[in-house]
């Protein structure tokens, strides 16, 4: 029990090193896989080399891979492609529409781009189509913010995911099929809270005396919807095929065609593609834009920080794995018969306690790596739905010390009274839908 005492330890570590210090998760989960290892008796030299081969081996699996996605985001907000796409969900579904029209927005826009950033980039339009329809700002705002974050705790390419993924070993092509099925569920409960509750909250699309802008559009050389969508689209699909030609049934023979699928569905290989479709998003690509100050070295800066939290979150699992404490921890939660609800209440425990989504998945990855025979969730369904379960956690609840919670707050012109009522309220809907929806598909598919 010294090894259950030493985790429950650890995780306090980090959150209240995070949530209370500021300390960077990096160091704090590498200070925690440390002083694991240690306090757990394993030898010196087994700790060191499980932090080494646990960091180099999630960051050899995910690396590239956070690098592409984080370059196609970039480029999808500096070409106009992010708007493009917004105009063009907005004439499928109509004005009138503005909340379910935003939440499908989002729910697209984030599978290659931060929701934080996603917000941004999309807060104008919102609010030019709540001026324009008469309709609350909060409606298409809190639809907004609970699309972007459906996509981004449980739809690769999306860096949380993929690192869950890359960290449980479990098939990217499968997390990205059930996560697509599960994000789509949870999204339709984020936009009935916004249109029956958020809607309610009378918050004006402009300040008063500011008068109504301009409405938000995508510039005049913006790409196509249709081009801005393929660096999305394409690696998605290519992944996907590689996994459904990898079925025991081998749908597309075993021959060339599969072999073609098998690389070119490959995660690395799929992004770096969809990072070549992005670069003909621009009118026109400058040499700039490749440039360690251009838009890439902002892709690579921004990716960075995921990265080294990602290798870190590997350098805890390994450690946790190599301690031998899934024998002692794995025997518990499978008598308590938790099951898929454990990756759940793990990721929402840690999301609540110290804000980051990402910190969160990567954390709760880590913890369950070991355990997952025990739990019922070793094969290859089971590894799949594990992540999009512990992605469902990560969203349950953002609040004061998660960014994205002032973010949107910010954005829309919330106090913090109302952040809490719709932002907190509607992300702990969401994740519970979510949460119930692996469950019951965990019972016909496990």
């Amino acid at each position: 029990m010294w090894l259950v005492v030493l985790l429950g330890l650890a995780i306090l570590f980090i959150v209240v090193a995070t949530a209370r210090w500021g300390i960077h998760p990096f160091l704090a989960l590498l200070i925690a896989a440390f002083g694991f290892g240690m306090a757990s008796g394993m030898p010196l030299a087994d700790v060191v080399k499980s932090v080494n081969g646990g960091f180099g081996g999630t960051i050899g699996y995910i690396g590239i891979v956070i690098l592409a996605g984080s370059i196609i985001g970039t480029f999808l907000e500096k070409s106009g492609g992010a708007l493009r796409l917004a105009e063009s969900t907005l004439r499928a579904t109509g004005e009138r529409n503005v909340p379910a029209a935003m939440g499908i927005i989002g729910w697209v826009v984030s599978m290659p781009v931060f929701c934080d950033s996603g917000f941004v980039i999309l807060s104008a339009l919102n609010r030019a189509l709540a001026q324009r329809t008469g309709i609350s700002l909060a409606a298409g705002a809190i639809a907004l913010s609970l699309g972007l974050y459906a996509t981004h705790t449980m739809v690769p390419p999306t860096p949380g995911p993929v690192a869950a993924a890359g960290i449980l070993e479990a098939d990217l092509g499968r997390v990205i099929l059930w996560g697509l099925l599960v994000s789509a569920i949870a999204l339709g409960a984020g936009i009935l809270f916004a249109t029956r509750v958020a809607a309610r909250v009378p918050i004006p699309a402009y300040p008063e005396g500011a008068g109504p802008a301009p409405a938000a559009s995508a510039p005049d050389d913006a790409p196509s919807a249709g081009r801005s969508l393929l660096p999305i689209l394409v690696p998605l699909v290519l992944i996907v095929l590689r996994s459904i030609a990898e079925f025991p049934t081998h749908p597309f023979g075993e021959g060339a065609t599969a072999s073609a699928l098998g690389f070119v569905g490959q995660p690395v290989v799929a992004l770096l593609l969809g990072v070549a479709l992005a670069l003909l998003l621009p009118k026109r690509l400058e040499r700039s834009m490749l440039a360690a100050d251009g838009w890439v070295g902002e892709a690579v800066l921004a990716a960075a920080t995921i990265i080294i939290i990602t290798g870190a979150g590997g350098a805890f699992g390994k450690v946790l794995q190599n301690s031998g404490i899934a024998d002692v921890i794995g025997d518990t939660m499978a008598g308590a018969n938790l099951g898929i609800w454990l990756p759940f209440l793990i990721a929402a425990g840690i999301k609540t306690a110290q804000g980051s989504s990402t910190v969160a998945i990567i954390t709760t990855a880590g913890l369950l790596a070991p355990l997952l025979d025990s739990l019922g969730l070793g094969s290859e369904t089971g590894r799949a739905l594990c992540v999009v379960a512990i992605g469902a956690g990560s969203m349950v609840v953002s609040h004061a010390n998660d960014s994205y919670f002032w973010v949107v707050t910010q954005f829309s012109g919330m106090d913090l009274k109302t952040g809490y009522r719709l932002q907190t309220v509607g992300t702990a809907i969401q994740g519970g839908v979510a949460a119930v929806t692996v469950w019951v598909v965990s019972l016909f598919v496990l």
